[in-house]
């Protein structure tokens, strides 16, 4: 395995954001709620609030619509107790 390096890591980043591009196109519906649930968390960390809520309604809309109820908890114990922050 190839050393991690500062280049490798931008790689990274721009296969986490066409991640839910690539598994909308497949039509995998759970994994593009699992993607923006994993960005939503991704960027509430970094301090992209804003972001982190676009991923988190497309998520937990996602979910709901497939009856999810399992990862929908998941998201409603993300939020915690205010519902209104991102994880």
């Amino acid at each position: 395995m190839p050393p991690r390096t500062a280049r490798s890591g931008c790689g990274n980043n721009l296969a986490i954001k066409r991640a839910p591009a690539l598994a909308t196109e497949l039509g995998m519906r759970p994994l593009v709620a699992h993607c923006r649930f994993g960005l939503a968390k991704l960027h509430a960390r970094t301090g992209r609030r804003e972001e982190a809520r676009e991923h988190l309604a497309t998520a937990t809309t996602l979910y709901r619509e497939m009856d999810m109820r399992f990862w929908l908890e998941k998201v409603e114990t993300a939020l915690g107790p205010s519902h209104g922050s991102p994880p």
